[in-house]
């Protein structure tokens, strides 16, 4: 198959992201080419990839050293290659189950070493997760959504609402709110909307993972100004408007930056999540009370953990009509129990007891494969094959997964990122789903 150079595409296109295969400004340029230009093979059939190392653009005649492992884990064969005329080409060997080889590799210049890394995928689309599908899982859930609705009624959601002026827009109004989603819980959200009166469709957007608040609420303004109303959450109930001084005396409780992804993991009905995905559910209610709503569209749209918590969101609740996720976390997490399988975001097998028979039990109640079975709305799925924190293993096990109407959008270069044009053609997506 024809050879294209994606890596030129992506330098010439998205000049301003700072990824680790490609740092901004660098000296230095790694060219990577796999001999299949969508770096797809059969399981049995070889995998070759074309390497080039530049020096201000300039192919460089130096040793290279590699390891080739699965997806995430560790290297099961290693060697050196010699550049000449500043290429050579390595043979990454084959796969004989479906999933993704890793070839990492380095180059020493002086003191420095300079790493690249490309995964190429064999027979994804026949992955399938190790998760199990709980027997009471929706009764669970369920339940669970019943109980924060008997404590908290529809009319009683919101804490707080208030006009935030440094946010708003001859066109587009910007409110802070405080919505108590349960009896313990509240989230805070930043909701944008036209100005002129109507009826317009809304989308909620999760957040990411990390112990963190909403900093950039104009980043997609232009959802606003294209005629949707947008809540962008987060899910500690931590307020954005605070100062950094507050913000680093609260957060300074968790145990670390994503601590909360294992807090109560041992008991489904204590992990920290529950409140989470309730929350989610919850935003729903409150954007389906509002007034300007159209009656008709329920959007939800985020990337990494906020892609995990739409694609739940859309599994959770049948108002959903349309879901975007980019690179969802939270995917196949137990996946590691199995020796020599990937798993997915926060990789448990890299915490001491995360694995076990209790907090397996657990996972499976929150993992995202789970809700992917249940999705009935359109979905728009975003992945690309170099990500090492969501990797394309469990994408594409939850887009294996997906039996309603779907679309993906595979960028093999990318690392956990999207470009701007991405994003904002997934508001166009979204427009095309209007009812």
């Amino acid at each position: 198959m024809k050879k294209v150079i994606l890596c030129i595409l992506f330098i010439c296109s998205c000049l301003q992201i700072t990824a680790e295969n490609y740092p901004y400004r660098s000296d230095y340029l790694w060219l990577t080419v796999p001999d299949h230009a969508d770096w797809l093979y059969k399981t049995g059939e070889k995998a070759k990839v074309e390497v080039t190392f530049c020096k201000y653009g300039i192919p460089q005649d130096m040793e290279v050293s590699y390891e080739i492992g699965q997806d995430m884990l560790p290297a099961t064969a290693s060697g050196k290659v010699m550049l000449k005329n500043g290429r050579a080409t390595i043979d990454m060997g084959t796969m004989k189950k479906p999933g993704f080889l890793d070839l990492r590799m380095k180059a020493f210049v002086g003191d420095k070493t300079y790493e690249h890394h490309v995964k190429v995928g064999f027979s994804p689309e026949l992955l399938t997760p190790y998760t199990k599908n709980p027997a009471d899982f929706d009764a669970f859930w369920q339940k669970n959504l019943e109980e924060a609705r008997k404590e908290v009624k529809s009319e009683k959601l919101i804490v707080k609402s208030e006009k935030v002026e440094k946010y708003i827009t001859d066109d587009t109004d910007c409110y802070l709110l405080k919505i108590k989603t349960d009896q313990r819980h509240s989230i805070y959200g930043y909701l944008t909307k036209p100005k002129a009166a109507g009826k317009y469709p809304v989308v909620l957007c999760p957040p990411g993972a990390g112990i963190k608040t909403i900093k950039e609420p104009m980043r997609n303004i232009y959802y606003a100004k294209n005629g949707f109303i947008r809540l962008e959450m987060e899910i500690h109930g931590l307020n954005p408007e605070m100062t950094d001084e507050q913000f680093k005396e609260i957060t300074s409780a968790f145990d670390y930056e994503n601590g909360y992804l294992t807090n109560g993991l041992d008991d489904k009905d204590n992990y920290y999540m529950k409140h989470v995905y309730v929350a989610c559910v919850r935003a729903i209610d409150y954007l389906t009370s509002l007034s300007e709503w159209d009656g008709r569209n329920v959007f939800v749209q985020g990337g990494s953990q906020g892609g995990a918590l739409s694609l739940i969101t859309a599994g959770l609740d049948p108002r959903v009509t349309a879901c975007v996720a980019n690179h969802p976390a939270l995917s196949d997490m137990a996946g590691y129990a199995e020796a020599g399988r990937t798993g997915g975001y926060p990789h448990f097998n890299r915490i001491n007891k995360m694995l076990t028979t209790e907090k397996v039990e657990t996972m499976a109640y929150y993992d995202v494969v789970n809700f992917a079975r249940r999705i009935t709305c359109p979905v728009y799925l975003t992945w690309g094959y170099n990500d090492n924190v969501c990797p394309p293993t469990t994408s594409y096990i939850v887009w294996n997964l997906i039996t309603a109407p779907k679309e993906p959008l595979i960028t093999p270069v990318n690392e956990h990122w999207t470009t701007a044009d991405t994003n904002y053609n997934q508001m166009i997506w979204l427009k095309k789903h209007l009812k």
